[in-house]
């Protein structure tokens, strides 16, 4: 199948496409790596009367200030798994972009449109809920801050307005006594994820005490989620055996195809417990 017919124009700015996008709401779609949109304007899964292109209203790099990281939306995803900033303050990131579709969606799309997308089986939506990510929108009204906690409404659906924009992701730079751990199960090379798992662990002062620790989930819901590991005294085997089973405890996942809701439950009690002893070994240097 063909697009069916829609009028484009190349948004010079952020604000230009905002304007336009306030000017026609839902008869527009914002174009920017194109990897998830064209698809489904060619199978016409959408039907957009515009087309708005904002590859030209940003060429800023990855930068950091303070502890922050901050990566404009048009950042590809190819630039997030070879730059040293990303490599270097969010190596989750880095890892889990190896997973995300091929060579060539890689080199084309890009860190808002994926987060913008929802898909939830989604490993940067994943990532940026481990890492407590935030978005930068903007919209008729100015710029807000949402974490991306708060971002995802449902399948391929987020909270914010038809005619906000997402421009930036804030990560909090990856701090020491840290680590992390990215795991997926997929049938093929490039497919999406049957289960992704995203965790980190902040280690406390005594050895072994686990102070704080995230787990981010995707293929588990309609939407990527973050789960509570629990409290979990120590990095010991039995502690991250038992937050496993109890986040496992709390999926409905659905059956679909690919995997029944039984099938993914009990891949994700597996894949979070050996996140969790990744992340704890890497916190404690006993792992790359």
């Amino acid at each position: 199948m063909v697009a069916p017919p829609f009028d484009y124009v190349a948004a010079g700015s952020y604000d230009e496409a905002v304007r336009l996008l306030a000017a026609r709401g839902e008869e527009a779609k914002i174009l920017a790596g194109g990897q998830s949109l064209m698809p489904m304007l060619n199978l016409r899964l959408a039907r957009p009367e515009l087309l708005i292109d904002i590859n030209l209203a940003d060429q800023r790099p990855p930068s950091r200030t303070g502890d922050l990281l901050r990566l404009p939306a048009l950042t590809r995803h190819r630039v997030l798994l070879e730059h040293d900033l990303v490599r270097q303050h969010c190596p989750l990131l880095a890892e889990a972009i190896r997973h995300v579709g091929n060579v060539r969606v890689r080199n084309r799309g890009t860190i808002g449109g994926s987060l913008a997308h929802a898909d939830p089986t989604s490993e940067i939506g994943c990532c940026a809920l481990a890492t407590q990510a935030q978005v930068v929108a903007r919209g008729p009204d100015g710029e807000r801050t949402v974490p991306v906690s708060e971002l995802f409404a449902g399948y391929w659906s987020t909270t914010l307005a038809e005619s906000q924009i997402i421009t930036d992701v804030l990560i909090p730079v990856a701090r020491p006594r840290q680590g992390w751990s990215f795991l997926e199960m997929v049938r093929r090379t490039s497919d999406f994820a049957i289960v992704a798992v995203a965790a980190v662990v902040e280690l406390g002062e005594r050895p072994g005490e686990i102070a704080a620790a995230r787990v981010a989930l995707a293929g588990v819901a309609d939407r990527v989620m973050l789960a509570d590991p629990g409290p979990m005294a120590s990095t010991a085997d039995q502690d991250l055996d038992a937050a496993a089973a109890r986040i496992a405890e709390t999926l409905e996942p659905a059956s679909d195809v690919h995997a029944s809701a039984a099938y993914r439950r009990r891949l994700a009690r597996v894949l979070v417990a050996r996140a969790l002893r990744q992340a704890a070994a890497r916190a404690t240097g006993d792992a790359r």
